[in-house]
């Protein structure tokens, strides 16, 4: 299938959308590996935490630009038809992966924030602070940045699980509404 005719099928996301979705998916497996490396690593604790806060950054001027995107173009149309509770549960994981991809980040930095020390991330750029220094507020922020995480690998978790049914158990071919090329899983 040419990008042509995926541009033209109804059924598929944007291309737009694809590779927004992509390169997420890459920062979060990135930052998956980084965050866990982070808590055995002492002698590069440094190094991967300014990778850590980079790729949050990241992946929160992503998600701002995939529900900006997602806004202005909508969902494209199911090819099969969902019943009301798979729609029910497609519709609010997705909510929820995407209040998660927000609050995430923002969390962390508000983290950094309180703990009073500069964000530099690579490149040299440095964020302002956005909240006021405090040990409480950063003992609080760090709780919440830690439950948050994860709550956002098990939703990412989840959401590999579904995708992965859909392709192999069910074969119903969802998966090429994310994807490039044209096959997908093939038929039953």
């Amino acid at each position: 299938m040419t990008l042509r005719e995926q541009v033209a099928d109804t059924t598929r996301f944007g291309v737009t959308a694809r590779i927004l979705h992509w390169l997420m998916a890459v920062a979060i497996v990135a930052m998956i590996f980084v965050g866990g490396s982070m808590v055995g690593s002492l002698g590069n604790y440094g190094r991967l935490l300014s990778i850590h806060k980079t790729l949050g950054i990241v992946i929160l001027v992503l998600a701002v630009i995939r529900i900006v995107n997602r806004l202005r173009q909508g969902p494209p149309r199911q090819a099969d038809p969902l019943s009301r509770p798979e729609r029910l549960l497609a519709n609010g994981s997705e909510i929820l992966m995407y209040a998660l991809f927000l609050a995430q980040p923002i969390v962390g930095w508000c983290l950094v924030s309180a703990s009073g020390i500069p964000i530099h991330l690579l490149g040299g750029v440095r964020l302002p602070a956005i909240v006021p220094t405090g040990a409480g507020l950063y003992a609080a922020l760090r709780t919440v940045h830690s439950v948050l995480a994860y709550a956002l690998l098990a939703a990412f978790t989840a959401h590999i699980c579904a995708v992965l049914f859909h392709a192999l158990v069910l074969r119903d071919r969802l998966i090429r509404r994310m994807t490039f090329g044209g096959r997908g899983a093939p038929e039953r």
